[in-house]
Formats: structure tokens, sequence, C-alpha cells
């Protein structure tokens, strides 16, 4: 089967790595198809790009983006015009909620009395600031032992330094990525089960499911492609890499069924 991964992250959000050692690390795994999207923003897709065009590698602009509805409902736009003013303007206003919402973080685990800045977490981040980077922070300071190990004692919901999402509704997500003349995705919809609402979000726009992840189990997929053949929806594959610093799945590509595969290039390239 075809190997690819059009969901990555690098240091421009919450990854540990950058664009190009994102690329190469795709590259090592044989990948076929890649898309680099960090959450709100597309700084370091030209420069992904670019190697994905040197080394031959099929390449499709990306991105994240975050809803208010649940920490982890999230959208990825591929094929977009990241020229386009508008949208640029929409991620923007999201990095800005970004950092409000980390903000009040610091002042919730200051109030508790950890020992943490605001400087020891946004020099960490130098574009896309996320409560990975808090976590990232908490570790420097001795406060936990790796960024899991962070957010599991600060920052979910119920501990000190919980602060619900600042994004934006599922249906602005959507609606945003399609606006700017992309593909609309939900990413890593196993993590979000009880929050499904495909009819509405079909309704927007949407164009595919992340079938293929990591964390999704063989009964999840069956039950995803169920539903991608309901609403005659794409299926896709990412494996979320953050890099091999990042606490998660340390290399990239997911492999996605040959009939899958042929549809994604479809709709990319033709």
């Amino acid at each position: 089967m075809p190997k690819i991964d059009l969901h990555t992250h690098s240091n421009y959000s919450d990854g540990t790595c950058s664009p190009e050692e994102v690329v190469h690390a795709a590259l090592k795994t044989g990948a076929n198809l890649f898309a680099l999207t960090d959450h709100d923003t597309t700084d370091g897709v030209a420069q992904a790009a670019t190697l994905c065009t040197e080394h031959r590698l099929r390449f499709v602009t990306g991105v994240e983006i975050s809803t208010r509805e649940h920490d982890h409902l999230h959208f990825v736009g591929y094929n977009i015009d990241i020229a386009n003013p508008v949208f640029q303007q929409f991620l923007a206003q999201n990095r800005q909620n970004r950092r409000e919402r980390i903000r009040k973080i610091i002042a919730q685990l200051q109030q508790a009395d950890v020992a943490i800045s605001e400087e020891d977490v946004f020099q960490r981040a130098p574009n896309t600031v996320s409560r990975a980077h808090v976590a990232d922070a908490l570790k420097a300071k001795g406060l936990a032992q790796n960024r899991q190990d962070g957010f599991r004692k600060y920052l979910l919901p119920g501990c000190v330094g919980y602060v619900p999402s600042a994004g934006v509704s599922a249906v602005e997500a959507i609606q945003h990525i399609k606006r700017a003349g992309g593909m609309a995705v939900i990413a890593h919809p196993g993590l979000v089960a009880a929050n499904w609402d495909f009819p509405k979000w079909v309704e927007a726009g949407l164009d595919g499911i992340e079938v293929f992840y990591p964390a999704h189990t063989y009964t999840l997929k069956q039950d995803l492609l169920a539903l991608a053949r309901k609403y005659g929806l794409l299926c896709t594959a990412g494996s979320d890499y953050h890099g091999p610093r990042g606490g998660r799945i340390t290399t990239p590509g997911m492999q996605i069924p040959q009939n899958h595969y042929d549809k994604l290039l479809q709709k990319f390239f033709n």
C-alpha cells in the first residue's frame, strides 16, 4: 500500500523539528504524498514545499484549525490558497486567541504557586503558541517529566492550569477552509467520537475524514470508512507527527489502501 502523511507539525507550531527536518523524516519512511499542517499558521509551508519539490515528493499545502467545541476537535485544510489575505487574517486572529488562552493558563498556574512565567513559555513559541509549550516550560523547570506529564499534572480538564479552547466553531473552521479554496477534513476523529456531527459538518462543506491515524483501532476505521461511504467523503491518512521529541509517534507516514490514495491524487492534482 502507498504510504502518505497528511498530518504533520513543525516548530512553527508545536512540533519539535524544522519544516525541512519533518520532510526529511517523511522521505526516510518512503512517503509518496505529504502535507505540513501546523496549527493556525502556514508560515512553514514554503520551506516544506521547496524540499518536497527537490526530492519529487508530492506535496499539498496544509493547516490545522482547532475548535472551541472540544480540545481535540480539529479540522485540517488542504490545497488552501495560502496567499489569501482573508484566510491569513483568520489564522492571525486564531493565533492571538491562543496567546490570550495561554496567558490565562499561566496566570492560573501562578495563582496555584506554580513557578512559571510568560517568558518561560512564549520564548519557545515564535509563531503559534500552545499548551505543549507550557508543558515544555514545566519540564524545563523540573515540574514535569515530559510534555505528557505536564499535561496530566497541570493542563487537562480538572487541573489547575486548564482553560477551555479559544477556537472557532467546527462549522466556522470548515467554512474558512472552503472559502480559501481548500479541502476540509476532520482530524483524528476517534479522539472526539462523542462530538461527531457529520450531517452538520457535511452541510458546511466537509470533504473528508482522517480515517488512517495511529490511535484508530481496526473497528473504528471500519466505522469511519462506513461514514465516508454514507456521506461521500474522501479518506485520508496522517500520523500527527510532532518530531522525535514530541512525545508521540516517532516516525511519520501512514499506509493507505490504493483506492483511497488514487482518489486523493485525483482530488489534489487534477
